[in-house]
């Protein structure tokens, strides 16, 4: 039988879920851990199995986590299906990892931009990487909301402003479309990088990249403005934070989280069914209300709220996306570069 050896597997981040039935081995799922892995736990999964008869164990990690697990099981593969950003993602798809979807149909009604290259994987929750603002002391100020990623470099925002660093997608991110803006881009880093040096650094009251002190900072209304997602932004509005997201009319970043059935997967069609239930439009409304992910198809309806701050309808059209095939490769030159010269 597959994977004996493999239920030694340590128990922590292990969740167990489902009937073990003689009738087929446990599907494994490799996703996020806090929030993610409860909802899971408690809607997602249990939805999941009242159509289908199976056993599912829940390996929570982060995606540096996931893409490890698979790296260090390469030919004897514990996971059947998993969940990464989508930077990680690439890395998996590059490395032989994941296995074109069989089932394209349950693709039909997912954006465009949410569709991975030879459908390897897809899309199942959208994050837009823009800016979020104190909006109580933009109006207090007289500012008017951010527009463009060239209000990185505006003075007025000195001390006030938070990017996260190259560490943190987000901090990729500005610098990718930093270069773009300054005719370059993820081929040709150099104005980015020289843009983030020379205009924005000096705006820059730290390089934050957890989201937690980001939240603190926010709240105690030491920065104004800072690089970061459309879903950290709604978490923190939650708890009564008058915080906005605003799309930079250069385009907000799609950051993705997407889902990729693991090649050579035994239980290949129980995994493909988890992947199409995670599409589903009921599965997608939970996700965004949850998680704050935007929905990867478009049959899924959002109350006004979450509409205001996640990508979806129009707001999906403002998105743009990276060639992580380029950026992964570099990642460690650029780190190392950003740390020397604008972290400094």
């Amino acid at each position: 039988m597959k994977r004996l050896n493999k239920q030694t597997t340590a128990m922590a981040g292990l969740v167990f879920l489902g009937m073990n039935t003689a009738l087929a081995e446990p599907l494994y799922v490799g996703s996020y851990g806090g929030s993610t892995e409860q909802a899971m736990r408690d809607e997602i999964i249990p939805a999941f199995l009242e159509e289908h008869e199976a056993e599912i164990i829940y390996v929570a990690g982060n995606s540096t986590d996931t893409l490890a697990k698979l790296q260090a099981q390469r030919g004897n593969q514990e996971l059947d299906v998993v969940l990464m950003d989508d930077g990680p993602m690439y890395q998996a798809i590059n490395l032989g990892f994941c296995s074109p979807m069989q089932n394209t149909a349950m693709l039909d009604d997912v954006y465009d931009i949410a569709r991975f290259p030879d459908d390897k994987a897809v899309g199942v929750g959208l994050v837009a990487s823009g800016f979020a603002y104190n909006a109580e002391m933009f109006e207090r100020n007289g500012w008017e909301p951010p527009s463009s990623w060239n209000d990185l470099a505006d003075e007025k925002f000195a001390d006030k402003l938070v990017v996260p660093s190259i560490s943190n997608t987000y901090g990729v991110h500005a610098l990718v479309m930093a270069a773009r803006l300054n005719g370059g881009g993820e081929s040709d880093i150099d104005p980015g990088f020289i843009f983030m040096q020379e205009e924005a650094a000096p705006n820059i009251l730290s390089f934050e990249p957890s989201a937690g002190k980001m939240s603190e900072l926010f709240q105690n209304e030491e920065i104004a403005l800072s690089v970061w997602g459309s879903g950290r932004l709604r978490a923190l509005a939650n708890t009564g934070f008058p915080g906005a997201f605003a799309y930079p009319e250069e385009g907000a970043v799609a950051l993705m989280v997407a889902a990729c059935v693991i090649e050579g997967s035994e239980e290949r069609e129980l995994a493909e069914a988890f992947v199409e239930h995670l599409l589903t439009p009921e599965s997608q409304e939970l996700l965004a209300d949850t998680q704050g992910w935007g929905p990867a198809q478009r049959n899924a309806e959002l109350s006004d709220d979450l509409a205001e701050i996640l990508p979806y309808g129009e707001k999906v059209d403002q998105l743009v996306t990276v060639d992580w095939d380029v950026i992964n490769p570099n990642r460690l030159e650029w780190t190392n570069r950003w740390n020397r010269q604008v972290e400094r």
